[in-house]
């Protein structure tokens, strides 16, 4: 019988009368072999016998294999052995007696109390009567002297004694651990076979000695061949129990790889209570600010609630959740058995080992957490405004990339562009605050005004956008945007005072207008030719826009521009933040227009796109960035360039034949090449790109992410653009010094980049104190007026060839020799050498 704990009183109670029906039983049993011996009378068999039985059973139910389920124990005895020998040598009423004689004598002698020794007695009762029933069924006559060889009888007998005792006791085991039935008869079933081989094994040794003329002395093997079974048996179980529980803790451990607080709790729980075979398992996690409590069975979770504190429940076993080293300890792991357990050394080992896995797989849910939380407020920071909440330029910007990407939208698409007239004053007269409650009630009321499908931005100041969308007539555009204006004529209540507010609009259609950044110019050009006229509104008009001429104007020189050489390429230096050795340069373009001077690519790119010649000018591009490296790679300075990339080039199918081709006609090893792209790339334009970029990247191409921050879906470009490296946008580089958000942006960034294991630049580095608050950010790399602006590839030798402080290659002093020693974060990484950028560490 199992040795069980204490348990509640609902339990213990069926406990009891289960006893009491296993009592009644065995007492039927008894009176009906009582009625037999007077029936049917036998010899009483010498005294010296029957001690010998029942200290042999004694002896024999001493040798348990035992197994821990909850907070019970069962084991598989020995004790059939005797009582199958008793029955073909004895009369079975006599076996029955000392049967029952000698369990109560061991469960007096473990003091195993009342309630045990009666259901140990009454069970060995059926148990025996079963066996013994079996005997009378084959027409065994027992004999002493003379004892057959019942070989079936032995065989049916000893699998009635097995079947009878699992009956018996597992419904006891069963209510006991709180189990199945079906579940308690299927436990150690591998042990029991091998204990049952056993026991017929011994049982056919001594009969046949006691049969024949062999040596009486040949007994004295039946104690061998059951010890050496015993520790056979022992030895199996334990080996089995000891593989499933590893085997169960590697699967657990396993589950805990996921990112998802609920998850790692839920299957910690329950994975716990699996292991160590506990009624309940329960997780009170403390760390992070969470307070929570998880409970679980082995098979669903119970609870997830807010922490209660108290004291542990008595029978409990607790452990802490810290890691390895003992760090931060995160929660406790409660087990519950259902009754008083003490786990062997190596059931604590394991339960250590668990708990440390639990800590680790809690600690890195919760970072991921956090820094998806911070991901999150970014990019809900640079998609909105600060003080009136509504989209900024950014999502505005986004919003009508995919309408002009997006063919199958119904109706048409519009921008209105709302300028307050003389905001100015009411920021001079009455304060900036009033001014905020202004620009806050203009929001709220353009917001409300908004039909579904419209995007209501602001832009900066007091200018405000409207994209206005599923319009049915070009007519329409003005209705809606004087409904709009409207809204605003209403006075504004402000500390007391009402203000009323005005307000220019000006609109342009998007058809025709091929970018949002021209959609974006005709509206503003409206809006202006508004408040020249007085007007509330304008609508774009094509004939009276004289910088589009220009642009026309441009746009035919372009086939012009390429053929004479008139675009040329300069390079900025991307320097080592911490040593000042330069590590790449970046290729910027420029048109040395005859009339209107040098033209940045913000000023002709758009036509370059528009013209048809953007594989030619790239091709431009290229080749003369990969000469430029030519020259310097002769004078000692192997760099890596980065050129950067259109979106447009990226959907040409043979853009990556043709980067290629040019590297290996200037035998450039693909990866000294950085293609860096725009992180204002739609989602849609990703979906076409995404096989152009993994083609180029298999190729050994490196990729950067130029402006990282600005965009609109960082985490989900990332996701998508197998990228090597993050350029952080120059806006963020001014501030980081002044604004806690923007070194807050870069210390995300920085982060990120190196969970991802990508490298970080720095844009728009102008200035010491920015060079060092980037650099204790964990920023390796930065690139601007500090070090060098953009220069020719001639003059650009020149300077690497000077250097500083008569080291060449080297364009500013190493941040250990300003003052102090500088004392950097963990994760500062030494600086990289010069053919590559360095690389944060994983």
């Amino acid at each position: 019988m199992s040795e069980t704990g204490t348990n509640d009183d609902k339990t213990d109670q069926r406990l009891r009368l289960l006893v009491g029906l296993v009592v009644m039983l065995a007492a039927g049993a008894a009176a009906l072999w009582a009625v037999y011996a007077v029936r049917v009378p036998d010899p009483r068999p010498p005294a010296l016998v029957l001690v010998l039985l029942c200290a042999a059973v004694i002896a024999t139910n001493r040798l348990r294999v035992y197994v821990r389920v909850r907070s019970s124990t069962f084991g598989t005895t020995w004790g059939e052995v005797p009582v199958l020998v008793g029955l073909v040598l004895l009369p079975p009423v006599w076996v029955l007696l000392c049967a029952a004689v000698a369990q109560a004598v061991l469960r007096t002698a473990i003091r195993a109390g009342a309630r045990k020794t009666a259901f140990s007695v009454a069970k060995e009762a059926l148990t025996v009567s079963a066996a013994a029933a079996v005997f009378l069924a084959f027409g065994i006559r027992p004999h002493l002297t003379t004892p057959d060889l019942p070989v079936a009888a032995l065989v049916v007998g000893l699998l009635a004694y097995a079947l009878v005792d699992d009956v018996v006791f597992a419904p006891i085991l069963a209510m006991n651990s709180q189990l199945s039935i079906g579940w308690a008869l299927r436990q150690n079933l591998v042990g029991k076979i091998i204990s049952h081989l056993g026991q017929m094994i011994a049982c056919l040794i001594v009969l046949w000695v006691l049969a024949t003329d062999a040596n009486v002395m040949l007994l004295l093997v039946v104690p061998l061949v059951v010890a050496c079974m015993h520790l056979w048996q022992s030895r199996t179980t334990r080996t089995r129990q000891e593989r499933e529980s590893w085997q169960r803790l590697a699967k657990a451990t396993d589950e805990l790889n996921a990112v998802d607080l609920d998850q790692v709790l839920h299957s910690a729980t329950t994975r716990a209570a699996q292991i160590f075979s506990a009624a309940e398992a329960a997780i009170d996690l403390t760390a992070g600010g969470a307070d929570r409590t998880v409970r679980a069975t082995e098979s669903q979770v119970l609870s997830d609630s807010a922490l209660v504190r108290g004291t542990p429940t008595p029978g409990e076993t607790t452990v802490d959740l810290r890691a390895h080293d003992g760090g931060m300890r995160v929660g406790v792991l409660r087990l519950r058995f259902g009754g008083t357990v003490r786990l062997t050394e190596v059931e604590q080992y394991k339960l250590r080992t668990f708990a440390s896995a639990v800590c680790t797989a809690i600690r890195n849910a919760q970072a991921y957490a956090e820094l998806a939380r911070i991901a999150a407020e970014n990019e809900h920071a640079a998609t909105h405004d600060p003080l009136t909440g509504l989209p900024n330029r950014r999502q505005l910007y986004e919003r009508a990339g995919r309408l002009f990407t997006d063919t199958g939208h119904d109706g048409l698409v519009a921008l209105l562009l709302i300028d307050l007239n003389h905001f100015k004053e009411v920021n001079d007269t009455l304060g900036h605050a009033a001014g905020d409650d202004v620009l806050r009630e203009v929001a709220r009321r353009l917001s409300g005004a908004a039909e579904a499908g419209d995007l209501v931005a602001r832009l900066g100041g007091d200018e405000f956008a409207v994209l206005l969308a599923g319009l049915p007539t070009p007519a329409l555009a003005g209705h809606r945007a004087a409904a709009m204006l409207s809204a605003l004529e209403p006075e504004i209540d402000v500390d007391g005072m009402l203000i009323t507010v005005e307000a220019a609009g000006g609109i342009a259609l998007a058809a025709g207008a091929g970018s949002v950044e021209e959609l974006m110019r005709r509206a503003d050009i409206a809006m202006y030719q508004a408040k020249r006229a007085g007007e509330p509104t304008t609508i774009y008009a094509h004939a009276r826009d004289t910088a589009d001429v220009d642009r026309l104007m441009i746009t035919g020189e372009l086939r012009r521009a390429i053929n004479e050489h008139e675009f040329t390429v300069d390079f900025q230096p991307i320097v080592d933040l911490g040593t000042g050795e330069v590590l790449a340069a970046e290729a910027l373009a420029r048109w040395k227009h005859a009339d209107q001077g040098d033209l940045t690519p913000l000023q002709f790119l758009e036509a370059v796109e528009r013209s048809g010649q953007l594989p030619t000018f790239a091709d431009a591009v290229l080749e003369e960035s990969l000469l430029a490296m030519q020259t310097w790679r002769a004078a000692g300075f192997d760099l890596p360039v980065a050129v950067n990339v259109s979106p447009r080039s990226l959907l040409d199918p043979s853009f990556p034949a043709a980067v290629l081709a040019r590297l290996e006609h200037h035998d450039v090893s693909p990866a000294q090449l950085i293609l860096e792209l725009t992180e204002s790339l739609t989602i849609s334009q990703i979906d076409v790109v995404e096989q152009t970029l993994a083609e180029l990247r298999d190729a050994g191409v490196r990729l950067a992410v130029d402006d990282f921050g600005t965009g609109v879906s960082s985490l989900s470009v990332l996701s998508r653009i197998p990228v090597h490296e993050l350029k952080i946008d120059r806006e963020f580089v001014a501030a980081v010094e002044t604004s806690a958000e923007a070194a807050a942006v870069v210390r995300t960034t920085v982060d990120l980049a190196r969970n991802l294991h990508l490298t970080v630049v720095a844009e728009g580095v102008d200035s010491e104190p920015q060079r060092r608050a980037l650099w204790e950010l964990g920023c390796l790399a930065g690139q601007g007026r500090l070090f060098a602006r953009p220069l020719s590839a001639a003059r650009f030798v020149g300077t690497l060839q000077r250097g500083s402080g008569g080291r060449p290659g080297v364009l500013a002093s190493a941040l250990h020799e300003v003052g102090a020693v500088v004392r950097m974060p963990a994760r500062r990484a030494a600086g990289a050498g010069r053919s590559s950028l360095p690389h944060l560490p994983a």
